[in-house]
């Protein structure tokens, strides 16, 4: 068998045995019989009806789906700006999505506003980015990271100061938010949608990603505008990581080594990355959050935490491993 199709097969197989262990696991374990019963809506069992209805089954999807968008945009940035250390957060998206949501925090916001306005920052963040690289000069992938990486660098420095001026008793939920929590992650439909979209789009040009990691000239010989394909991978890219960034806060490690382990174990064709960046991504960050809340219950850790803790061995053991 095709080890690429092997690879897909087992990562199919992989995520629904992610979604159980997130759905069974916590300070209440379930039973797989209680879990077939309460998924089928059986009113026999009210506790694990609610617990999996209204708390576990909303978060996992919402961890799946982070974890597919934030895999997915670290892979188009990695190859739009040719750079292996290019990852979501290199352009500053983030950023301007933890000023605002801090913001809001600052001044007593519900989390609906935290998210809304954190939206809102990664769009201006985008915008502001895009349109600084493209000003008075060609358009290139170093001008590029090195506005993405100014701008990050400011949108830290105003982090830093929100953070020395907030309340002792807001912080550490500043912080979580900074490092990556799902504890308020109960609405993934928008993205779930989001997932699919950009998958869908990205698909589409997988074959002309393909021609651009030859180079440009290539890609342009080939019939592919490389000028054209860039605007539209740093946008998908960064819609992707901003509906992230507005679920979860800023989850580090997914999305810089996801892209990395796939192409150690099948290689570069993105018709196979892009399917394996999402399927692995967020069965992976699944996991990843089971484990934050479940670990030390009832104390919750940051998943992104356990996602550096899990993945930083695994990568370096592949490295090693890989010819």
């Amino acid at each position: 068998m095709n080890r690429r199709l092997l690879i897909i097969l087992i990562l199919l197989a992989v995520a629904p045995l992610a979604m159980w262990f997130a759905l069974s696991q916590g300070s209440l374990n379930i039973s797989a019989a209680e879990l077939w019963q309460a998924l089928r809506g059986n009113p026999d069992n009210a506790t694990a009806n609610l617990v999996i209805h209204e708390l576990r089954l909303p978060r996992a999807l919402s961890a799946f789906a982070v974890g597919g968008l934030l895999a997915l945009s670290g892979a188009l940035l990695q190859v739009l700006l040719r750079n292996p250390l290019a990852d979501p957060y290199i352009l500053g998206v983030s950023g301007g999505a933890a000023v605002a949501a801090l913001l809001s925090m600052l001044g007593g916001l519900g989390i609906g506003w935290v998210r809304g306005n954190a939206f809102a920052g990664a769009l201006i963040s985008m915008f502001l980015v895009f349109g600084l690289s493209r000003l008075g000069t060609v358009w290139t992938q170093n001008r590029l990271l090195l506005t993405g990486v100014v701008i990050a660098a400011g949108w830290g420095a105003l982090i830093s100061l929100i953070l020395a001026l907030a309340p002792s008793a807001q912080v550490q939920g500043m912080l979580f938010w900074l490092i990556g929590d799902m504890s308020y992650s109960q609405q993934p439909a928008m993205a779930l949608m989001a997932l699919v979209a950009g998958l869908a789009v990205s698909m589409w040009f997988a074959r002309a990603l393909n021609l651009l990691l030859r180079g440009e000239n290539t890609a342009a010989a080939l019939g592919e505008n490389p000028t054209r394909l860039r605007i539209i991978i740093y946008l998908v890219a960064s819609l992707l990581t901003a509906m992230a960034v507005t679920l979860a806060g800023s989850v580090g490690f997914v999305g810089l080594v996801i892209p990395h382990i796939l192409r150690l174990l099948g290689g570069s064709d993105h018709r196979f990355l892009l399917p394996a960046c999402v399927l692995l991504g967020g069965g992976f960050l699944t996991i990843a959050d089971t484990l934050a809340r479940s670990w030390t219950a009832p104390v919750q850790l940051p998943v992104g935490v356990i996602t550096a803790l899990l993945g930083v061995p695994v990568f370096l053991l592949l490295l090693v491993r890989s010819r």
